[in-house]
């Protein structure tokens, strides 16, 4: 379930703090998966710019009602230029072959497809090698149908590479240096992801930095270097409901001979050990390996997942199920790839939580 009210808290405060540096707020949307009743929800709450990297999302989100500016956050795909060009007002890219098809397909459109060019830093992810970059722009500037608006870089999303100041100081004086030679004023300096935040809120992000992509910290609350919530955003937006199927004291470590190959998703290893004969209360609920990152979620309380099938997942409730009971209902959170895969997941109903 969706809290539509958690969200707009979040959403108004992380676009507080981007504003008080000078900068402008895409926020992104992949995580909803195009669910159009979460994205109404989300888009209800005043947002005038969204990334996303599938085409079908963008689709969705036009669908509930979204006029403002897209961001096509994934190099494009040339099996989908056309799509692109169409859909999106601006995507992040890294080879001239595409850009010169995306602005062969603008002029045939009749518009002009803007530009961020992407700038490896060392996540490794998407992006030019930084001593290239001053060729490409040259050559980007001449393709006729694209717009070079700036320039950015993506950080912690394949490598783990925790956003620095230095980093983000490097991009910044990259763009400086574009600027002197070829004059090109007003660029875009898109290099602060939800990783970023706490630089933000410590004050030490540098100045230039003017366009921040922000996704799982507005929907999830999250600080991604520390762990847990950010001070001033809330995590509880979105909640899973996951109905208690079994409920019954039980002992707390497998018995017989054990094989991992014999559980297909794996076996997790428990948090803590148990002696043998040890029992307590476990509930067996209604969500699965092929619903969601099962080992994202966080129960209510003290309880805890122990392990999953395909269908089910196994919650050690502790010494005293109190008033929980089969029929009931077990509440969790989740981190972000739990909430992806629920998106995504059609055994999963989504529904917005009554306010109040």
């Amino acid at each position: 379930m969706l809290s539509g009210e958690s969200l707009a808290h979040n959403l108004k405060t992380v676009r507080e703090w981007v504003s008080g540096h000078g900068g402008t707020l895409t926020v992104v949307t992949k995580a909803l998966c195009g669910h159009e009743t979460y994205l109404r929800a989300l888009l209800e709450c005043g947002v005038e710019r969204i990334g996303d990297s599938r085409l079908s999302n963008i689709r969705a989100a036009r669908r509930a009602g979204f006029r403002g500016e897209v961001w096509y956050i994934r190099p494009p795909h040339h099996s989908a230029i056309e799509q692109v060009v169409e859909l999106a007002d601006l995507s992040l890219n890294t080879e001239l072959a595409t850009l010169q098809l995306l602005g062969r397909a603008a002029e045939r459109a009749g518009r002009t497809h803007r530009v961020i060019l992407m700038v490896e830093l060392g996540d490794q992810r998407e992006g030019i090698l930084p001593g290239n970059l001053v060729d490409f722009f040259s050559q980007a500037r001449e393709i006729d149908g694209i717009e070079v608006a700036g320039i950015g870089a993506s950080l912690g999303c394949v490598a783990g590479t925790l956003p620095s100041v230095d980093q983000l100081s490097e991009l910044v004086m990259q763009r400086e240096l574009l600027e002197l030679k070829f004059r090109a004023d007003s660029m875009l300096v898109s290099g602060a992801s939800s990783a970023a935040l706490p630089l933000l809120r410590r004050g030490q992000m540098p100045e230039g930095i003017n366009n921040f992509r922000i996704g799982e910290s507005i929907l999830l609350g999250t600080d991604l270097i520390s762990g847990g919530l950010m001070d001033g955003l809330r995590g509880d937006a979105f909640r899973l409901e996951a109905e208690v199927i079994e409920l019954k004291e039980k002992s707390l470590e497998p018995f017989g001979e054990r094989h991992e190959r014999l559980a297909p998703f794996g076996v997790q290893e428990p948090e803590e050990r148990h002696a043998p004969g040890e029992r307590g209360w476990r509930a067996l609920v209604t969500v699965g390996e092929l619903d969601t990152d099962v080992h994202s979620l966080v129960p209510a309380g003290r309880a805890s997942v122990v392990g999953a099938s395909s269908d089910v997942a196994v919650v050690n409730v502790g010494d005293d199920p109190g008033g929980l009971k089969v029929g009931g209902t077990v509440e969790f959170g989740m981190g972000y790839s739990g909430l992806v895969r629920l998106m995504e997941s059609s055994y999963v109903t989504k529904m917005i939580r009554p306010e109040g």
